[in-house]
This record gives structure tokens, C-alpha cells and sequence, in this order.
């Protein structure tokens, strides 16, 4: 993109939030593109909603994104929050993902939740060597990664520059539009034998798809198996597992900053970012309703008079917003020490992953309520409100964020119990 031709910003209708999605002329070099801070990327996220409630029964119905929706949400510039700043990213921290995240699901959690996985698996290859980096964002500026880590079913051959990999890897959500994918591979050496656990960047291109994604919730993540079947991985190509957990990559960024992050910390706030969206959404929809919708049997015209109500709702609406304090308090010491180039200490990373547990277990907990006020009209096929807590409920039940793992986690620390039950931390 040359001087002489600068993104342009297009407002056609200030009263229409979607038009407020910036339209690039020229995605040539996106070294030249904007960087935005993190009011506008929220804005940009929140002028979205109307776009993303207007398709939500049709992502539901279709299994996945709409193309509509994709290339809107590409558009405003939401796929690239993680991706470094000399590849057209904007190199924005946890808090913005967070945020841009929760604003995403108040329109339709399955968008949000591609769209933060994907921003989260950038980060990820954003830890990759810088040849593998150029690769990926170097060579396309929307380039989009999701990803699957656990190795299940994968096998590893060495070979002369790499391994050829194998394998089946459930369930990838945003499969439908990527055009990498990070995949967990077992590293083995000329013997056969399992030497390290890594992180393998493999293009779309060379990976079948198989739609096996039937669910009752998230529907529209389009969470599919993708398959590798013998599939060459160069060495630049992979990150050690053990290795990014503890800090170690091979990426060569300067100290401080988004890319020095607390790895298992990242991926906990990010799993629980949409939750909060859709607890939001549901507040919202029962809140407005009450104010007509009469209370049944009883003598009230409209819920919004009756006390029982008036306390069931302060209730979900401070439930909902506990879970955003905790998750906005582990975003920030996340962004602080990454911007000390510091390591979160155990005590803090085990709390970090029970403020998401926690975060997770109140918007359940507040959308349960609401829908005991709104009624048995919540579970009609055209009311959103089933499709959120059927969307919030799936999400809810990520292993990587499962309250009670999370609780017991931090219950061990605060005892000094060194007993530690997973590698995630």
C-alpha cells in the first residue's frame, strides 16, 4: 500500500453501526496499515452487534460463520488484535481481546468465539520463529489461524528438515474460515521414539476438513475435525509445548509487551471472554421485556413491578458483572507483567485460571436466573434467549476452564499443596 493510497475510513450512515467497519482499499502491505488502540477496536466490535444478531439464527442453522459476518468482522480490522504490528496487526493487549470479545457475544456468542480463538491462536503463532511467522502473516495479511493442541491421534515420522505428521485433530473451531492451523504433534526422534510434545503450523491447504460438528451449543463455531495425512512439518514450524509454558519460544520480539504474556494465563481469559457478552445479552433481553411482559398468575401487569423480580435481577446483573471484574483483573496482570517482560508468579497464574473458572461459573449461574423470570416463552425456537444459554452452557464446559479443575487448582496453591494436577498453568 503506497502513501498515495491510505486505508480510508468509510462512514456512509454515522447512524448505522455497520457502516462504521473500516473498508481497506489496498491490503498490499499491511505493514502501512493503522494501528488502533482499544476504544476503537471495542467501538468497532460493538458496531457489529446489529450485524451479528440479524445472522445469529442463520450461523446456528448453517453450523458456522456466516461469509457475511466474516468478512465484516475482517473488515473492522477483528482478526488481527494478536498479530504483530509490523504485519498490519494491532499488537493489542489481553484486555482489548477481552473486551472486543465480550462486546462480539452480546451479538452471537458462536462469532465471538471464533473470532477469540483465532485471535488466540495468532498470539500463539506470533511465538513461532520469524521464518515461520513470515510465512503466515508475511505472506497474507488476513491470514487467520485456529487451532486444536491436544495430540490425541497424531503420530510424527522424522524425516531429513522436519517430521511428516498424521493424525485427526477434534474440534477446530473456525475451521471453516482459516487458512492455517496450529495443531498439538508428538515430536519423535530416527527411533521412533516420543522425544517433546509441539505446536505444529500446518496451511489449511494441506488438511482435510471433515463436518462432524452436530452440537446444541455454539452451533455455529463450526468446530470440525481437521485431518493431516502424512503432511510434511519443517522444523521451523514447531514449538515446543513444555518450552511455551514456561516461556521459552523461539519467537525474537523485544522484551516486554503482548508477546511476553503468560502463556496458560492467555488462554484461560480467553475462554472465558465470551461469557460475559452473553451474560450481558441476556440481562438485556429479559430486562427490556419485563417492562411489558406481565408476571403469570398474579395480579402484575408487568414483571419490571414485582419485587421478586426487581431482586432476581440486581441479582444476575451483579453476578454478571463479579465475573467481568475477575476476568478484567486477570487480563491486567497478564498485561502488566507481560509489560515488565515479568512471569506471573504460580500463586498468581493458579488464580488467574480460578478467575476464570469463577467468571464462567457466575454468568451460568445469572442467565439460569433469567431465564426463571423470563418463563417458558424463553425456550421458543425465535427467542435468542435459549440460544444464549445454550451457547453459554457449551462454552462453559471448555476443559480448559472447567470451574471446579480451576477451584481446586487455587485451593492447592493458597494451601501450599505442590501437588499439581496439569501442566497448564
Amino acid at each position: 500500500m503506497s502513501a498515495a493510497n491510505p486505508p480510508v475510513l468509510i462512514n456512509r450512515d454515522p447512524h448505522d453501526p455497520v457502516e462504521r467497519i473500516m473498508t481497506i482499499t489496498d491490503n498490499s502491505a499491511p505493514a502501512t496499515a493503522p494501528v488502533l488502540g482499544s476504544a476503537e477496536l471495542v467501538a468497532r466490535a460493538v458496531a457489529l452487534q446489529p450485524l451479528l444478531r440479524e445472522h445469529a439464527a442463520r450461523i446456528e442453522a448453517d453450523r458456522k460463520v456466516t461469509d457475511e459476518v466474516i468478512e465484516a468482522v475482517s473488515a473492522a480490522g477483528l482478526f488481527r488484535l494478536t498479530v504483530p504490528r509490523h504485519f498490519g496487526g494491532h499488537e493489542a493487549d489481553i484486555r482489548t481481546l477481552l473486551d472486543v470479545s465480550a462486546a462480539l457475544a452480546e451479538g452471537d456468542g458462536s462469532t465471538s468465539w471464533v473470532v477469540t480463538v483465532m485471535n488466540t491462536v495468532q498470539w500463539m503463532a506470533s511465538l513461532f520463529s520469524t521464518r515461520a511467522q513470515e510465512e503466515v502473516f508475511g505472506a497474507d495479511p488476513e491470514a487467520r489461524v485456529s487451532g486444536v493442541f491436544s495430540p490425541t491421534t497424531a503420530t510424527s515420522r522424522k524425516v531429513e528438515g522436519g517430521w511428516r505428521m498424521s493424525g485427526r485433530w477434534y474440534y477446530n473451531s473456525g475451521a471453516w474460515h482459516s487458512t492455517w492451523a496450529l495443531l498439538g504433534m508428538p515430536v519423535t526422534d530416527e527411533n521412533g521414539e516420543v522425544v517433546d510434545q509441539a505446536f505444529a503450523l500446518v496451511p489449511r491447504t494441506e488438511l482435510r476438513m471433515e463436518d462432524v460438528w452436530y452440537v446444541a451449543g455454539l452451533a455455529g463455531t463450526g468446530s470440525n475435525c481437521l485431518i493431516a495425512e502424512d503432511v510434511f512439518v519443517p522444523e521451523h514450524r514447531l514449538m515446543s509445548v513444555p518450552g511455551a509454558l514456561e516461556g521459552e519460544v523461539p519467537a525474537e520480539h523485544a522484551p516486554g509487551g503482548l508477546y511476553s504474556s503468560s502463556f496458560s494465563a492467555v488462554l484461560n481469559v480467553a475462554i472465558g471472554a465470551a461469557q460475559i457478552g452473553m451474560g450481558r445479552a441476556a440481562l438485556k433481553l429479559v430486562t427490556e421485556k419485563a417492562a411489558t411482559k406481565p408476571v403469570s398468575y398474579t395480579y402484575y401487569e408487568t414483571q419490571a413491578e414485582s419485587v421478586a423480580v426487581q431482586m432476581q435481577i440486581a441479582e444476575a446483573a451483579l453476578q454478571i458483572d463479579t465475573a467481568h471484574l475477575h476476568l478484567q483483573r486477570a487480563a491486567t496482570d497478564i498485561d502488566e507483567a507481560a509489560a515488565r517482560a515479568a512471569s506471573l508468579d504460580i500463586l498468581t497464574r493458579t488464580r488467574v485460571r480460578a478467575d476464570t473458572g469463577y467468571a464462567i461459573k457466575n454468568v451460568l449461574a445469572a442467565i439460569h436466573t433469567l431465564l426463571d423470570v423470563h418463563g417458558g416463552g424463553a425456550f421458543a425456537d425465535t427467542n435468542p434467549l435459549q440460544r444464549i444459554w445454550r451457547d453459554a452452557n457449551a462454552a462453559g464446559r471448555h476443559a480448559v476452564a472447567t470451574p471446579a479443575v480451576a477451584m481446586e487448582i487455587y485451593g492447592k496453591a493458597l494451601l501450599g499443596v505442590e501437588e499439581q494436577i496439569t501442566p497448564f498453568l
